[in-house]
This record gives structure tokens, sequence and C-alpha cells, in this order.
């Protein structure tokens, strides 16, 4: 039986690099002094949400196609795609938080990273359906 550590621990890295994002978020609101539940007024304090809300809205599509990918073709591929991912997401938000065109390369890393999970355990299921 394959081993899911390494799954687990970018699972959980990846969880991690939400809560760093969202005290960026938070150190946001305070230096701005833009205090929550308000969420404008600062541009610096407006892409520092949206970056990490797009994260957010990311984990769910992520997170199940790491784990089906792992379950059905590979941990250590499923781990190192997942690690490709985190590596993206920061890069997306470091690049949106200078500016929201800066953000771009990450997208564009995590987004294939993101579709090799999903397409590559949809490919495996239906194989595996088809047999």
């Amino acid at each position: 039986m394959d081993t899911y550590y390494a799954v687990a621990i970018v699972t959980l890295l990846s969880g991690f690099t939400c809560f760093g994002m969202a005290i960026t978020v938070a150190r946001t609101h305070s230096r701005t002094g833009i205090l929550a539940p308000r969420m404008t007024g600062d541009p610096q304090l407006e892409r520092a949400v949206r970056a990490h809300s797009n994260t957010l809205e990311w984990m769910p599509i992520f997170l199940p196609a790491m784990w089906l990918f792992a379950f059905y073709w590979s941990p250590l591929w499923a781990s190192i795609l997942g690690a490709v991912w985190i590596v993206g997401r920061l890069i997306y938000f470091a690049g949106y938080l200078a500016a929201p065109e800066k953000r771009f390369p990450g997208f564009f890393i995590q987004t294939v990273a993101a579709l090799a999970l999903g397409l590559g355990a949809l490919g495996r299921l239906i194989y595996l359906a088809a047999a």
C-alpha cells in the first residue's frame, strides 16, 4: 500500500499557507487603520483581501484533486504537484500585493498544477471505470 504522508504534509502546508495569508490581511487591516468588518478603503488592503479570498476559492478545487490523484496515480507526484501549487499561490499572493498585474505568473503556476492534478485524477477514474 502506498503511503500518503507527503500528501498529508502538503495538505497541512496548504492550510498554513492560507493562515499566513490571513495574518497578512489582519496586519494590513491594522496598518491601514481600516478595522474589520470593513474590507475596502485602501488599495493595499483590498488586494490582500482579494488575494487571500482567491486562494480560499481554489482550495476546494485543489485539495480533492490532489488526494484523488494520490489515490489513483501516485502519492509522490501528487505531493510534488501540490507543493508546486503552494509555491504558485505564494508567488500569486506576493505579486498581487505588489500590483494586480504581477499576479499572473503565480496564477499560471498554480493553475497548471491544479489542472494536472484534477485532469489526471479524472482521466484515471474514467479509464478505470471503463475497464
